[in-house]
């Protein structure tokens, strides 16, 4: 294959194939202007990959609205290699490409056609080649995305081409390169490749107009001759634009065609997907006969293999159909839903529309037939366009509201909640707002509680769980209510809703009835004013089951089933469920599960598993633009870095969630930044900034001003004041744990009531407590928090000069937090011990230099270089003031300086020089 002027394009998909052959396989997208040679490099990558199984699909405007039509044209060759695969995802691939009614998912769809091509690689590279991309159908598209993010250790290279670049949709992340023109040199050889004996002349016009657009270069020299040179220029002798020129040389090729023919030649570019037999059927009375078929192919611009019909370049469809007349373009459609068997009910319905000019009932319905069929396949934004297009055939307004509505229940499941809002306020305009509450399933409030400010969606939610016709949307609708006015931090209308809730009467819905006594032992967390028993802590395993298979609404959310001590059961419930949404390919919801199940998992001090949920709940929720539900991974996230000492993590994490969640009132997320901003002073040893953070949780009408995350707090909050010496905050707070482990039993309560009592009481009762708080049974069960219990104690043993209880306390507090990453405890566990036991504690990391400091002396000196007073250090240090003050006049001769400010300019990460 010869190529003018490609090279940079060539060695680009050498080297893409080079790396797929040494099992470091990838994607490539390359885009440009129709017309830019892109299908031309794809037949040079296919012919370089001699010895890979190449598998094709091109993308087409018609196939576009069909769920999963690409990925059956790729697969078709090889689908016999379904038998490999586990049962699931071959149950699901075959639902997909419509071999069978089950139930399609789209995760199990992607890493179902991941291990198929996986497997066919273990015998040779394999090859995807996909042409036109930007017609491929959504569900193909985000498909095969996913598997060309995954291919990195597979011999398996994907390559696409499309019009736009692809740095968002199904197609972003993927390495891409621009097709531009060739260059005038490359241009003139092409032209007299094309044209022998060309005139110069010719040449250097053909150059000039095309804009180094390889089919216009092959394309207007023709043209030129046939219309004597008028189409080349414009009057004023300025070039045309590419895409118009070359649409009027296809269409003059077909001008000079019988009327049979060019009917053919229409059926075919409406038919769109290549299918000969549905066209010959559709042409049987149109005149199409054999010589037909013989003059469309000897004109070039259209070529047959087998059963497949295809255009030479897909601006010819697009020119031939777009230049005829809409009265052609209706009964090219009709014919040929009429050429289609009665159960291809999507391709049928949208050949009616495209012939429909008017309201059509009976098209409406078979669109709206052919949506139910996308859902089943989980194609839920193909569902919503076909409801939209139902609607707009839909005779009456009641009736295309009903559809708008729908439309946007299955975009919203499908995560995609800008055209869910777009479509409810059409569906309203048409049919007003209670109705569409009653057709959508109050999916206003849930919109609004996802996306917008918490206490309108407490209103709506409220509301319209009254309005909706079936319990059991009612009771998820009431229990989002509950919950929106717990995120705005509102507890007069969380008890409010808790009550509504209470009263909705499930007892006509059996499988909701059956539920109720666990769902309102759950519910019982929300209960602030004490009038429900409380929840009981552990789920039989039956109940669990049954939980994991309901809405994510039903259940409250994970900090306030931590702070009643509830998270065991929690957390089996929502794994079921995480299982469930992936399955169903429910984005949005899954983006809520896994940042809940993340925040457990940290909890439990599996913070690996938690960051990788974390992570996906986050890319999850930034996909389909759920910024609230995005939030709740950052708060995760940066909990965790607020540990490891990443402080740049966290003021990114926790910067963003104000930026959402100030604005909108969503308080829980508000206090949940400010809690993570007085954890990560606190632990990097600024107990001052840590305290006016984490006040801001108990300070009526600020932004972060929120009850249950002050509770769980509280642990951070009192060791700030104890070490600010704010004895009356420490008091109050360590009152207000001990009050709710009294109230709930919970471990973590009682935990924190033991240990916070040790750090303000004195003597013997200090140690009491601390025995106390590691006693408690379950204490264990949260690492992270059981690990500073016992950097606590071993703090306080070594002030008792208990040297050995000491250290035994602070080893294993050290283990802990080396073994979580979480460093600046390690760190100071370790300073703690090195002062406890200096001939067989472990060093630390950073010890004293030739200046000839202590341990001691070393942290003394930076704490007051950071500005921190004696009483400041002391607190934090565990020491008196009067000890501070007798290290510093020992650190000032020994660093050759005299006074604080210039203690401020030692360079500490270095040589403990001047700086």
């Amino acid at each position: 294959m010869e190529l003018f002027g490609r090279r940079a394009e060539t060695a680009a998909l050498d080297r893409l194939l080079d790396r797929a052959a040494d099992r470091a396989g990838a994607g490539l997208v390359l885009w440009g202007e129709p017309g830019i040679g892109k299908t031309t490099l794809l037949e040079y990558a296919v012919s370089a990959a001699s010895d890979a199984t190449v598998l094709r699909c091109r993308g087409t405007r018609m196939e576009a609205g069909l769920a999963f039509a690409a990925l059956h044209e790729l697969l078709w060759p090889v689908l016999d290699g379904l038998e490999t695969l586990a049962a699931p995802q071959a149950a699901a691939l075959r639902g997909a490409l419509g071999m069978s009614r089950d139930p399609a998912n789209r995760f199990l769809i992607g890493t179902a056609v991941l291990s198929l091509l996986s497997g066919l690689a273990r015998e040779r590279p394999v090859l995807v080649v996909v042409d036109d991309a930007q017609w491929v159908d959504e569900a193909s598209a985000h498909c095969l995305g996913f598997v060309a993010r995954r291919v990195a250790t597979e011999p398996v290279a994907v390559l696409l081409t499309g019009h736009e670049d692809p740095a968002s949709g199904p197609w972003e992340g993927l390495p891409a390169l621009e097709v531009g023109g060739l260059a005038d040199e490359d241009a003139r050889q092409l032209v007299t490749a094309i044209v022998p004996g060309v005139d110069a002349a010719l040449v250097d016009r053909t150059v000039q107009a095309a804009g180094g657009n390889p089919l216009a270069l092959h394309e207007l020299p023709a043209l030129e001759r046939e219309t004597d040179g008028e189409a080349t220029l414009t009057p004023s002798g300025n070039p045309v634009p590419v895409g118009p020129r070359l649409r009027q040389a296809f269409c003059v090729r077909g001008e000079g065609l019988k009327p049979s023919t060019r009917a053919l030649l229409l059926l075919a570019a409406a038919e769109g997907r290549g299918d000969r037999h549905v066209v010959h059927r559709a042409g049987a009375n149109w005149g199409v006969d054999t010589s037909t078929w013989d003059e469309a192919l000897r004109s070039g611009l259209l070529r047959t293999s087998g059963a497949r019909l295809e255009f030479r370049h897909p601006l010819i469809p697009a020119a031939l159909y777009d230049s005829a007349p809409f009265p052609d373009r209706q009964a090219a459609h009709r014919a040929l839903a009429a050429a289609l068997p009665h159960s291809a009910t999507m391709e049928r319905a949208w050949h009616l529309a495209a012939a429909a000019d008017g309201p059509d009932e009976d098209v409406a319905t078979l669109l709206q037939h052919a949506a139910e069929e996308c859902l089943r396949r989980s194609a839920g934004s193909m569902a919503a366009r076909t409801l939209c297009r139902a609607a707009e055939l839909s005779p009456e307004p009641a009736d295309a509201a009903r559809r708008l509505a729908a439309a946007a229940r299955a975009a919203w499941d499908a995560g995609d909640a800008k055209v869910a809002r777009q479509l409810l306020e059409d569906a309203e305009r048409l049919g007003g707002v209670l109705p569409v509450v009653r057709l959508s399933g109050g999916l206003r409030g849930i919109l609004e509680f996802a996306y917008g400010m918490s206490e309108r969606a407490h209103h709506y939610l409220a509301c319209d769980m009254a309005v909706v016709p079936e319990t059991r949307r009612a009771v998820e609708l009431g229990t989002v209510a509950v919950r929106a006015a717990w995120s705005a931090g509102r507890s007069d209308l969380q008890q409010e809703a808790l009550q509504r809730l209470r009263a909705v009467n499930t007892d006509g819905d059996s499988e909701v009835s059956g539920l109720m006594p666990v769902l309102r032992d759950w519910w019982s967390c929300y209960d602030l004013a004490g009038e429900l028993p409380p929840p009981t802590p552990d789920l039989a395993s039956d109940a669990v089951g049954r939980l994991g298979t309901v809405a994510w609404e039903l259940l409250p959310p994970v900090p306030l089933v931590q702070a009643w001590g509830l998270d065991r059961g929690l957390l089996d419930v929502l794994r079921v469920q995480a299982a469930q949404l992936r399955r169903r390919h429910e984005l949005t919801a899954l983006a809520l599960v896994l940042a809940q199940i993340a925040i457990l998992d940290t909890a439990a001090g599996r913070w690996g598993a938690a960051e990788a949920a974390a992570a996906e709940g986050l890319r999850l929720a930034e996909e389909v633009g759920a910024d609230h539900l995005a939030m709740q991974s950052r708060s995760c996230l940066g909990a965790m870095a607020a540990a490891r000492g990443e402080s740049h993590a966290v003021d990114e994490h926790t910067s963003r969630m104000l930026r959402v969640s100030a604005p909108r009132g969503v308080r829980a997320l508000s206090a949940s930044a400010y809690w993570l901003r007085g954890r990560a002073a606190l632990f990097d040893g600024r107990p001052q900034k840590a305290l006016s953070d984490l006040l801001c949780l108990v300070e009526s009408g600020h932004e972060a001003s929120h009850a249950t995350i002050a509770l769980l707090a509280a642990v951070d909050t009192v060791e700030a004041a104890v070490q600010v010496g704010s004895s009356d905050v420490a008091v109050a707070q360590v009152v207000m744990v001990q009050e709710w482990a009294q109230r709930t039993g919970a471990t973590w309560a009682r935990t924190a009531s033991h240990r916070l009592r040790a750090l303000v009481q004195g003597g013997s009762a200090a140690e009491v407590s601390f025995r106390a708080a590691l006693n408690v049974a379950g204490a264990a069960a949260q690492p992270f928090e059981y690990a500073r219990t016992r950097l606590l104690y071993g703090e306080w043993l070594r002030r008792a000069r208990r040297r050995a209880d000491a250290s035994t306390q602070l080893a294993a507090a050290a283990e802990t937090f080396d073994r979580l990453g979480a460093d600046p405890l390690r760190v100071r566990a370790l300073r703690e011990q090195a002062l406890t036991d200096r001939g067989s504690a472990p060093r630390v990391t950073d010890p004293p230099t030739a200046a000839g400091l202590t341990a001691q002396e070393l942290r003394v000196a930076q704490l007051a270089a950071d500005r921190l007073t004696n009483r400041e250090i002391a607190a934090q240090l565990l020491i008196s003031p009067r000890t501070v003050g007798h290290h510093l006049a020992n650190v000032y001769p020994k660093l050759g300086i005299t006074s604080r400010r210039e203690l401020a300019r030692i360079d500490f990460a270095g040589d403990l020089r001047l700086s």
